[in-house]
């Protein structure tokens, strides 16, 4: 909502100045089409040729999240807690043995299917399984787990971060594109120069536009979206490093309580659920929930 509220701003006050200056549109209109394609087409061609076609197709996603925002909500923080307190707390309770049904396949474990969202997310639900499959196994060190899942999310935030990279660097090529679209204009310009100064000065006035569109695309579209987008993976990135924070937690012997605990503590403020709130969920869970 404020980024489309944050666009139709961008334009008001840019154009709505311009014309309050005395300014006229129609060498803008005029030239803009060509200089859009110029500009445009160069970036486009730019990001094609030095993206791979997953990292091509997960910008073109990253549009989406811009304006929808992150994936999870407090409630999806609440029920990823209370997932992790189910899963230690049957380990804790009823052994390796017990937890076994639940991450070999998750799709029909009792505890994964009562939080349908999360089930959903592959890499939540994989970096859960493969974590505790990690610890039936290696107990006895955890450190070796904790360096594992360290490079987990590492390589799952380097890739999740490649979009918000491309998109920056289109930002950063725009004003330099921006000056080939107006060196093309000079050129026209230098090619028509016994024409009178009238027609002259609209012709450097198109080739000026190709200056304008690069760097009011670049530092009033692109690079702010390309921020945006990042720090929407830095928030989406806090939720399974919460799954890491409990699990952690649990690895060192801490009851199934504390390591949630532990957990939220770590959830982004606007979405923490206060103590109070996530004990009353922990409670009103059934105990045959495992």
């Amino acid at each position: 909502m404020f980024q489309i509220i944050g666009i139709i701003t961008l334009f008001a006050m840019v154009f709505g100045g311009y014309l309050l200056a005395g300014g006229h549109m129609d060498v803008i209109i005029q030239a803009l089409p060509f200089e859009m394609m110029m500009i445009g087409g160069a970036a486009i061609a730019a990001l094609l040729t030095g993206n791979s076609v997953v990292v091509i197709k997960g910008t073109m996603a990253g549009l989406g999240k811009i304006f929808a925002g992150p994936k999870w909500k407090a409630q999806d923080y609440q029920d990823l807690l209370s997932l992790l307190f189910l899963l230690t707390k049957t380990m804790k309770s009823k052994g390796v043995i017990a937890l076994e049904s639940h991450i070999e396949n998750p799709t029909e474990s009792a505890i994964f299917t009562r939080y349908p969202k999360i089930v959903k997310d592959h890499f939540a639900v994989d970096f859960i399984c493969d974590t505790l499959r990690m610890m039936t196994m290696n107990l006895e060190d955890p450190h070796q787990v904790e360096d594992a899942m360290e490079k987990q999310l590492e390589k799952h935030h380097h890739e999740a971060d490649a979009p918000a990279h491309t998109l920056q660097n289109m930002a950063d090529a725009l004003p330099a594109l921006g000056i080939v679209a107006a060196v093309l204009g000079v050129i026209k310009t230098m090619g028509a120069i016994s024409e009178p100064p009238e027609y002259l000065g609209k012709l450097i006035g198109s080739a000026l536009v190709g200056t304008f569109l690069g760097v009011f695309l670049a530092y009033g579209l692109v690079g702010p979206m390309a921020s945006r987008l990042k720090g929407i993976v830095e928030e989406e990135a806090a939720f399974y490093q919460i799954i890491q924070s409990v699990l952690v937690a649990h690895l060192h012997g801490n009851a199934a309580q504390i390591s949630v605990e532990i957990g939220r503590g770590n959830v982004p403020s606007p979405m923490q659920p206060s103590f109070a709130d996530l004990e009353a969920v922990l409670t009103a869970i059934p105990p045959d929930a495992g």
